[in-house]
C-alpha cells in the first residue's frame, strides 16, 4: 500500500509534465478506481437505504395530516351543505324575493390588470360595459377583497383600491364587517394606513368578542357590499378615545402590490 501510494504521488508530479500517463500508471489509476467502486457501491446503497427509510417516516407523517385535513373538509362540506339547505328552506318561509335570493350569489370572471396609477389607488382591467361590468361591482384576488369598480367604458374597468379609505375623504365609504364564527361582532372598516399598512376597523361595542387573529369579512350590512369578503386579519384591538368603544387594527389579506389578474364578481341576472 505504501508503494501503492508513493506510486501514485510520484504519478501525480510528473503529470504536470506529460500529456499522456504509461500503461503502469493507466494499470493503477484504473485498479485504484475499480477498487473505490467496489467499496464504493455499498457504502452508497446502504446511505441511501436509510435515507429512504427517513423519508418514509416524512411521508408517513404527512399522509396522516392529510388524512386528517381530507376528514376535516368532509366533514365542513356536509356543515356548509346543510347551512345552505337550511338557508334556503327560511328564505323560502321568509316569502324572499328571487332577487334577495340571488343578493350573495355570484359568478367570478377573470380580468387582466392593465395599468395602476402612480398613486397605487386605482388600477385599469380589461373588462368593460361591454361584458357586463357595473359600477359598484365587488373585485377581489385570490387571497381577498381587493376594491369597486368606480368608473366602466365599453372594454376596460377602473377599480377603485380599499387602500382610499378614508373617513376624511366625503367620496369615501366605510365596509360593514363581522368576525368570521362570530355574528355578533360588528364594526365598520373606514380607513387605511399606508405607513402600516393597515386597515382600522371602528365602532365595535365595550363587549365585543373580536380579538387577535380573528379573520374579518364584510356583514353585508347597508347593502354596499355582498357578505362573506374577506378583508384581513385582527393584529391588535386599541381602547377608544372615550373607553366606550374600541379599534381594531387589521393586516390586509390581499398584498396590493404586483398585480397580473384580478376577479370581479358578478352577480347572476334574475328575470324580472
Amino acid at each position: 500500500m505504501i508503494g501503492i501510494v508513493l506510486f501514485i504521488a510520484l504519478m501525480g508530479i510528473t503529470l504536470g509534465q506529460r500529456s499522456s500517463l504509461t500503461w503502469p500508471e493507466k494499470f493503477a489509476r484504473d485498479s485504484i478506481g475499480f477498487v473505490q467502486g467496489i467499496f464504493y457501491r455499498p457504502a452508497s446503497a446502504i446511505a441511501g437505504f436509510f435515507e429512504d427509510i427517513g423519508n418514509m417516516r416524512s411521508i408517513y407523517k404527512e399522509n396522516e395530516r392529510l388524512k386528517i385535513a381530507v376528514a376535516q373538509l368532509t366533514t365542513e362540506q356536509i356543515q356548509t351543505r346543510n347551512y345552505k339547505e337550511t338557508n334556503a328552506r327560511l328564505q323560502n318561509e321568509l316569502q324572499f324575493t328571487q332577487q334577495q335570493k340571488a343578493k350573495n350569489n355570484y359568478d367570478w370572471r377573470i380580468a387582466q390588470v392593465n395599468s395602476v396609477s402612480n398613486d397605487s389607488k386605482t388600477l385599469v382591467i380589461d373588462i368593460g360595459a361591454k361584458d357586463g361590468a357595473r359600477v359598484g361591482q365587488e373585485v377581489r384576488s385570490l387571497e381577498g377583497f381587493v376594491g369597486v369598480i368606480s368608473r366602466t367604458a365599453n372594454f376596460t374597468s377602473t377599480v377603485t383600491l380599499l387602500t382610499t379609505l378614508d373617513p376624511k375623504n366625503p367620496n369615501s365609504y366605510a365596509i360593514a364587517a363581522t368576525a368570521l364564527g362570530k355574528e355578533q361582532t360588528f364594526g365598520m372598516v373606514e380607513s387605511y394606513d399606508p405607513v402600516t399598512n393597515t386597515f382600522q376597523m371602528t365602532k365595535i361595542s365595550e363587549n365585543d368578542p373580536i380579538a387577535k387573529g380573528d379573520q374579518i369579512i364584510t356583514s353585508g350590512g347597508g347593502g354596499k357590499f355582498r357578505k362573506n369578503l374577506l378583508i384581513g386579519t385582527v393584529e391588535k384591538i386599541q381602547v377608544g378615545e372615550f373607553g366606550q368603544t374600541r379599534t381594531a387594527i387589521i393586516k390586509p389579506a390581499a398584498s396590493f402590490v404586483d398585480w397580473k389578474e384580478l376577479f370581479v364578481l358578478y352577480t347572476p341576472e334574475v328575470p324580472e
